[in-house]
């Protein structure tokens, strides 16, 4: 028996009863000897025998009983990989890891994302279980430089290897031309010499081809095969072909053959490395909005340090035209920020002391200081090159289908492969043909286009979403998103702006500056949100606001002021019926504007009714706009809102919406949503992330309108970082093109493989011909997966 104890973390504990009722879920558990669980640290201590159970067992029964166990999570820069056999590869080998519980290995992105349990395996074993397997493995960190650096570096060597293999298959290859012309010279003789070729070709298979031959060991001791296989044993039956007829006497070579294909490969390789570093462009251009330093004050005097070294409550000072560097609030000073690398809007917002800055925005017109709040991975931008990574790592469904091939189709090949040489040579009896087809058949049938089919078009179009402020958070949700039939949009903050506006000011009699300056004065002393959108409104107009020489608050009905020895009242019906004011020649007015879903208030002066001034949370200027474009894609919309029917008819009307849900608490928005799921409807929800998580969750897919400093990623499925409307609709043509491109992908690449392999093995297929073809395969799907940068919506 061999006791161990671990601590697990625990999330979703409430109460006492909580934790007891882990203890004894524990207990219960075969092999525990003992589990104490503490419901302020959130842990469960649990002696164990290891023998009898083990802490994945353990983690599953406290999964049962209804708590989660959070777990860590790392992403890697993955080397030496070459196709999607490799990445299968690696999840293999991960996920027999001990504390390894999810793993997705991106080809596409060269990186892996593992979670993990702390209290079994580190990063360092994860980094080590990588290496055995034969590939490398580092830590990521959002590093631009560092990234571009090795990509340029992997270029260089590449094309170093390329120039390398084309100066010297270029004779050999020559020299097929000279013996298929009967061509007899000088020149001819020499590059038809057997020990010539061989000593051209011999570099170009072991040196320049070493990395097929690394990576084909690496993936056989691993008990995989790759596409380096396939490339190594073509090659190398075709050049140790020729050596054989080369001893024996027989003038008859495959030098060309081995090195072209090679060669033509190794020029694959470096077209898709190029294609590859502009697949992942839009995490560049967030990665690039980062400050480099940032001036802050320490021990009394300023000095510039790198960004890295913020702390949070650092003073840190902005001149005009820097970038702010981290996020924080303003201290002191005053200026206008240029925020449209977050919210997309193009006008300048002004900020004072108490104002929150955002770090990668730009300072400019006036310096100001302000203390740190958030700084590294808590940023905003920082929070948004991290979902906008996830969702280019992540995996669409329809990637499954693919995985599953790949991770089967190397060893299929290699039989058919054989098999087509024994039938070759059963049938004519002629080596040399036999060996061809059996070459050439390995040598096309690299599943390399069928591992970048959907990895490529899930992180251009991820990155194009967020080029446009459209958040998507995995390739899941990018998939879905194209079956969508029904949107359901939340009222306030989504359809209409939020914030209360005066839309109406009718005045019976009197001079309108002054009797708003009176009625704006008085509201500047209620901290009513209706109250101060009638103070925004007469700053607007310019006016100066008075001193009051009285104020009172009447609850539930208005206020009273007393202003130049005027008596002013601002209220509803109740209020001007117990001043005894009459108010007949307002009421056809206050009727028609409650009619319109606005809030209404009667003034009067002296006791004398003056007019009505009407507020209300008004529409969005693109809000129809967007409205009739998803009409026109053929979605259902409906409006839900805690407004009364009234209200709620009177805003749908103006944008065209006839599916109105009103009077709808927060807490019941899902069980709408759920009953519109439950008519077969693919349904999103569009709402402001936070009042309606409960519905985002519910809905197929999430749509949070993210406007202001506190983007609500963690809420939806894809974040609207603009607050504009028009972003849904984009979202999904997006996802519909995303999707299209896909299909294409896939489509070609399984074509291409369907049809090369039985052309190859009829022997219709030279092996230099199909070297060509599949580094090309691959080109082009990536070439296509690009096209996608021109999206438009």
């Amino acid at each position: 028996m061999s006791v161990q104890k671990v601590n697990i973390d625990v999330e979703g504990m409430t109460c006492a009863a909580c934790a007891s009722r882990i203890e004894k879920v524990l207990s219960k558990t075969e092999g525990v000897h003992e589990a104490n669980v503490n419901l302020i640290a959130k842990k469960a201590t649990v002696e164990y025998d290891d023998k009898e159970v083990n802490v994945e067992h353990l983690i599953k029964s406290i999964e049962k009983a209804g708590f989660k166990v959070p777990l860590e999570k790392t992403t890697l820069n993955i080397e030496g990989m070459t196709c999607s056999a490799c990445a299968s590869r690696i999840e293999k080998v991960l996920l027999k890891t001990k504390g390894v519980q999810k793993v997705n290995i991106n080809l596409a992105t060269a990186k892996g994302t593992i979670e993990y349990l702390s209290q079994e395996v580190s990063v360092k074993d994860i980094i080590s279980a990588i290496k055995k397997a034969g590939y490398g493995a580092i830590e990521e960190t959002i590093s631009v430089d560092k990234e571009k650096e090795s990509r340029e570096k992997e270029l260089k060597k590449l094309k170093r290897l390329l120039i390398i293999s084309t100066i010297l298959t270029v004779p050999v290859f020559s020299a097929m031309f000279f013996h298929m012309a009967g061509v007899h010279n000088t020149l001819s003789n020499i590059l038809l010499n057997g020990y010539f070729q061989l000593a051209l070709a011999t570099p170009v298979q072991f040196i320049v081809g070493y990395r097929f031959y690394k990576g084909a060991y690496h993936s056989l001791k691993g008990g995989g095969a790759n596409m380096d296989v396939l490339i190594a044993m073509g090659t190398s039956a075709a050049y140790f072909y020729s050596i054989y007829n080369l001893i024996i006497g027989i003038d008859h070579y495959y030098f060309e053959s081995s090195a072209v294909i090679i060669t033509l490969i190794l020029l694959g390789k470096f077209l898709e490395m190029i294609a590859k570093g502009r697949t992942s462009e839009a995490i560049k251009k967030l990665m690039n909005l980062q400050a480099k330093t940032a001036r802050v004050i320490r021990n009394g005097k300023e000095e510039d340090i790198p960004i890295e070294d913020v702390l949070v409550e650092d003073v840190v000072v902005v001149r005009p035209g820097e970038k702010i560097p981290v996020d924080g609030v303003v201290l002191e000073g005053n200026s206008s920020v240029d925020e449209s690398m977050l919210t997309g809007e193009s006008i300048p917002v002004d900020k004072s002391s108490g104002d929150e800055v955002i770090g990668a925005t730009i300072n400019k017109n006036g310096t100001i200081k302000f203390k740190a709040t958030k700084v590294g991975k808590d940023t905003a931008l920082a929070q948004i090159i991290k979902l906008v990574e996830d969702a280019q790592g992540s995996k669409a469904p329809v990637q499954r289908l693919a995985d599953k091939i790949s991770g089967i189709f190397v060893p299929v090949v290699v039989g058919i492969s054989l098999l087509t040489f024994v039938l070759w040579y059963l049938i004519t009896k002629d080596f040399n043909q036999a060996l061809i087809s059996a070459v050439a058949v390995l040598v096309i049938a690299c599943p390399c286009a069928l591992g970048l089919a959907t990895p490529t078009a899930i992180m251009v179009g991820t990155g194009k979403g967020a080029e446009n402020g459209i958040l998507i958070k995995g390739g899941e949700h990018l998939e879905k998103a194209h079956q969508l039939d029904t949107i359901v949009l939340d009222k306030t903050g989504t359809i209409t702006k939020g914030q209360p506006e005066v839309t109406d000011f009718i005045l019976l009699e009197g001079d309108e500056d002054s009797i708003l300056r009176y009625i704006a004065s008085t509201e500047n002393s209620s901290e009513h949100p209706l109250g101060q959108s009638i103070v925004k409104y007469a700053k607007e107009k310019g006016l100066e606001l008075v001193e009051l020489e009285k104020f009172e608050s009447i609850t539930g009905h208005g206020v009273y002021s007393k202003i130049d020895g005027k008596d002013i009242y601002i209220g509803n019906r109740k209020l001007m019926k117990d001043k005894n004011i009459d108010i007949d020649g307002l009421i056809g007015n206050l009727e028609r504007l409650e009619d319109e879903g606005k809030t209404a208030m009667l003034f009067a002066i002296d006791g004398k009714a003056q007019g009505i001034v009407a507020v209300a949370d008004t529409v969005k200027e693109t809000s129809k706009e967007a409205i009739d474009k998803l009409k026109e894609m053929g979605i259902d919309i409906y409006m839900i809102t805690g407004d009364n029917e009234r209200t709620a008819k009177a805003i749908a009307s103006q944008v065209g919406i006839t599916n109105v849900l009103s009077e709808v608490l927060p807490e019941h928005k899902a069980e709408e949503v759920e009953k519109i799921k439950a008519q077969g409807k693919k349904v999103g929800m569009v709402g402001d992330g936070i009042n309606d998580a409960p519905a985002l969750a519910s809905a197929d897919i999430g749509f949070a309108i993210g406007t202001g400093t506190d983007v609500a990623i963690e809420a939806a499925d894809i974040t609207l970082m603009k607050g504009d409307l028009k972003d849904i609709p984009k979202s999904i043509a997006l996802s519909r093109r995303t999707m299209k491109t896909i299909k294409q992908n896939l489509f070609w690449a399984f074509a291409y493989n369907t049809a090369g392999i039985p052309l190859a093995a009829l022997g219709f297929l030279n092996p230099m011909i199909a070297g060509g073809a599949m580094a090309f395969s691959s080109v082009s799907v990536l070439t296509n997966s690009l096209r996608l940068k021109n999206f438009k919506a």
